[in-house]
């Protein structure tokens, strides 16, 4: 699959990555992480192993949409907000409540 990193091109595989990364220690997950074989490493790490490039000179988000489209697990930042259970409500919705209508969609 080709994707681009740090404005660079690379053709990268879920097989490829897999061999890139054998022997490779995980440093201690602090951020975004990324499951590759039984091992969690943080995205930072694979993009610098896998594109040979500083770690600086890309981002997580970069290595983390690539490695999803490769087929990888990747995980949130540990502590990371989850996703609201709820939908958020509307602009009409929340100009309504603001002005003393009904404050949520149930209240119709």
């Amino acid at each position: 699959m080709r994707c681009v990193i740090a404005r660079y091109p690379f053709d990268l595989t879920k097989g490829g990555v897999v061999d890139s990364m054998k022997g490779v220690t995980p440093e201690p997950v602090t951020g975004e992480s990324v499951t590759i074989g039984r091992r969690r490493y943080p995205v930072k790490q694979v993009g610098e192993v896998v594109t040979r490039q500083d770690r600086r000179d890309f981002s997580g988000g970069e290595v983390t949409r690539a490695m999803t489209r490769l087929g990888f697990t990747c995980h949130p930042a540990p502590g990371a907000e989850p996703a609201p259970s709820s939908p958020a409500a509307t602009p009409v919705e929340t100009a309504s409540a603001l002005l003393g209508g009904p404050t949520a969609p149930q209240d119709r």
